[in-house]
């Protein structure tokens, strides 16, 4: 209205069909809050933290009791997912020879026991290399050769270990229990460092350069990168420079992050494989990560594809937990995922809490509130 003289005559009335609202953004509320039952029900851990993501970008973040946004973390197996993408982007790499589906030996200047499973088997856990149960039995911790340390080089960042050599003392030194490739589901261990160790001979780079190279330059990482902080975990800071081992990287288990790093590497598996405009994935990379490996053969079957726990009580959910209590996830039927950080590294915290919050909680927590919004 306003204007115009009293002889003007009476606007006609608008009729106008009222417009849905606004679409407001889910409302994490509740999680937030369980988030911090937990953090205030605990003693062990001081701070926790969570991101959330769909294909856009950032959805949610919450920090709580002494974490930041800047927090950095040790990941622990939470590593897994982003080794497998490096794993899965140097095969796509034109200008490489490299294929998860070929013996090892394929690639490697030596044979041995190990020579004949491929990198496919090796993250999935089903190449019948003994995983971490069988960690006892690995080596002994206090040597005093190298020879003695046998399977256990691939947790010490003492420069006396070489990424490479120690590869090789995993491939040739066969270890009781070993089982024929594809029988059994076994966790961890050394078939993901053997898996690290072909793909950098392969690339002739070193690890860390190709996680580099297919995903911290790509999609702009501030932080990532991967260690071996396992001989003494708390003495990481929280500072990327007190990450050590950086030169003999332990793959299942080594890398650092930060929230937003994380967070771009989830988005990746939302979008159809993009990191701020670049392809660092095909979509069919992505899939094949989710296709379940670990749950289809004869003995311990697990649900498990290529660095992805497959949760089959929750469908769609995909878990990546760490020892230390940082898990990811990414729900494929509402196109979202998260990751949570911890960083209590000492035997006396409880770091099978978290993820156990996070997966039986938190993420049905999360769905309900996504659900909630009309999404």
């Amino acid at each position: 209205g306003g204007g115009g003289g009293d002889s003007s005559p009476a606007a006609p009335p608008v009729v106008v069909n009222p417009s849905p609202p606004e679409p407001t953004g889910p409302d994490f509320s509740d999680v937030d809050a369980s988030f911090q039952a937990f953090i205030d029900g605990t003693s062990d851990f001081d701070g926790i933290s969570y991101v959330l993501v769909d294909a856009e970008g950032v959805i949610h973040q919450k920090t709580f009791g002494d974490h930041t946004e800047d927090t950095v973390v040790l990941l622990a197996s939470t590593s897994k997912v982003p080794a497998v993408m490096t794993l899965m982007a140097l095969q796509e790499d034109p200008e490489v020879t490299f294929s998860i589906g070929e013996p090892v030996g394929t690639y490697l200047p030596y044979d041995g026991p190990y020579a004949d499973r491929t990198v496919e088997q090796m993250i999935s856990n089903t190449s019948g290399i003994p995983g971490l149960r069988l960690l006892a039995e690995y080596g002994s911790p206090a040597g005093p050769s190298i020879e003695d340390f046998n399977h256990l080089c691939q947790y010490s960042g003492q420069p006396i270990f070489e990424f490479e050599s120690c590869g090789q003392t995993l491939v040739q030194n066969e270890l009781p229990t070993s089982r024929p490739a594809g029988r059994a589901y076994d966790y961890g261990g050394s078939q993901w460092q053997i898996a690290g160790v072909t793909a950098s001979v392969a690339a002739n780079a070193t690890w860390n350069q190709l996680v580099d190279r297919y995903l911290g330059t790509p999609c702009g990482l501030e932080v990532f990168t991967f260690g071996n902080p396992w001989e003494s975990p708390t003495s990481f800071t929280g500072s990327v420079e007190s990450l050590a081992g950086t030169t003999n990287p332990n793959i299942e288990g080594g890398a650092i992050t930060n929230m937003a790093d994380y967070a771009k590497l989830l988005q990746v598996h939302l979008n159809g494989g993009f990191c701020e405009g670049t392809q660092v994935l095909s979509e069919a990379s992505i899939a094949s990560m989710q296709v379940d490996r670990g749950g289809v053969v004869a003995t311990n079957a697990t649900p498990y594809g290529m660095g992805w726990w497959i949760q089959t009580s929750n469908p769609g959910v995909l878990t990546d937990p760490g020892a230390f209590g940082a898990v990811s996830f990414i729900d494929v039927n509402r196109g979202i995922g998260g990751y949570m950080a911890i960083d209590e590294y000492g035997d006396q915290a409880d770091s099978g809490a978290p993820p156990a919050f996070f997966i039986d909680q938190a993420i049905p927590a999360i769905q309900s509130a996504w659900d909630a919004a009309g999404n």
